[in-house]
């Protein structure tokens, strides 16, 4: 605690979580965000993760809420460890500290059990009733009550995952990139054709599950012989998903982590071929976020999603 900044979120850490701090330091930061290791006095350990300031308050505010409460909702299934949410306010969340370590064989196993389990908790509906974010960005939570754009046929009735994946996934990040210059019209068109066949593609209905929806390999700490699940953007969403972006950025033990988790929860006929349908959210994340680099595997995506 070297200047007036730190002295300040001490204080700031010491409401939120009842307890004197005895050492913070920092350890990085990202996006809007500074990170902190804070050790406290009634020796607990913790992750602070503390707005910069500057504009965007109300939804710097709103992403934390996100946070903390997707956090506390993944616990409640029981199964994938999330760090406990020790407290949060509109520019710092306070969660427990976990000791990254490093992937095994039985870790990824485990984890891949773990998340079947978390994924069956299952969810009320798809979306969440909070506003969502991904890395900053607004992630719409809302219900598809019209249906979507390109409902298809899979899963039925209004509110089915095609239509809802393609109208708060899809859509709002295909417009995004399309207005900033980053996608072309080669790359739009590509994903407009996606959207026009989205329940064909979409492969059998499920129920809403509990997923991440952020978990790329950065996302999963390993740490006890288990994988944690950090940084959600959780919500109601399809199973695939959460498995489609470990696979993006190469998780560790995917193949052990895979055949763990359809020993428990067997996957639908087709799954692999729909991989590249799930990987098109955040790579249009990505696109949104980082630039036209990522415009051809967009495209790339959405021509694989189609020729499966």
């Amino acid at each position: 605690m070297s200047g007036p900044a730190d002295t300040g979120l001490a204080r700031r850490l010491e409401r939120l979580a009842g307890a004197g701090v005895s050492d913070l330091r920092a350890t990085g930061s990202q996006f809007a965000y500074r990170h902190y290791r804070a050790s406290l006095a009634d020796g607990r350990v913790v992750f602070v993760k503390a707005a910069t300031g500057g504009e965007g308050a109300a939804l710097t505010a709103a992403a934390l809420s996100a946070e903390a409460r997707g956090l506390a909702w993944l616990h409640e299934a029981g199964a994938v460890p999330v760090p406990g949410v020790v407290g949060w306010d509109e520019s710092a969340l306070v969660i427990s500290w976990v000791q990254a370590g490093a992937a095994d064989a039985a870790s990824a196993e485990r984890f891949g059990r773990d998340l079947a389990l978390t994924h069956a908790a299952g969810a009320g509906r798809f979306g969440a009733p909070w506003p969502g974010f991904i890395a900053g960005l607004p992630l719409p939570n809302d219900e598809d009550t019209a249906g979507g754009e390109g409902g298809g046929t899979a899963g039925e009735g209004t509110g089915a995952w095609p239509a809802w994946y393609a109208s708060r996934r899809l859509l709002p990040y295909l417009r995004r990139a399309a207005d900033a210059g980053t996608l072309g019209p080669a790359h739009v068109r590509a994903v407009e054709a996606v959207l026009a066949r989205i329940g064909d593609l979409a492969g059998p209905a499920e129920p809403p599950s509990r997923i991440h929806g952020d978990c790329w390999s950065g996302n999963v700490l390993w740490s006890g012989g288990r994988g944690w699940l950090i940084d959600p953007a959780a919500h109601g969403g399809h199973r695939e998903t959460d498995l489609a972006m470990l696979a993006l950025f190469g998780a560790p033990y995917l193949d052990r982590i895979l055949a763990s988790y359809h020993e428990v929860a067997p996957l639908a006929a087709g799954w692999r071929a729909r991989v590249p349908l799930h990987q098109l959210h955040p790579l249009l994340v990505h696109t949104c976020l980082f630039g036209a680099g990522y415009a051809d595997p967009v495209a790339d995506a959405a021509r694989a999603a189609l020729a499966a």
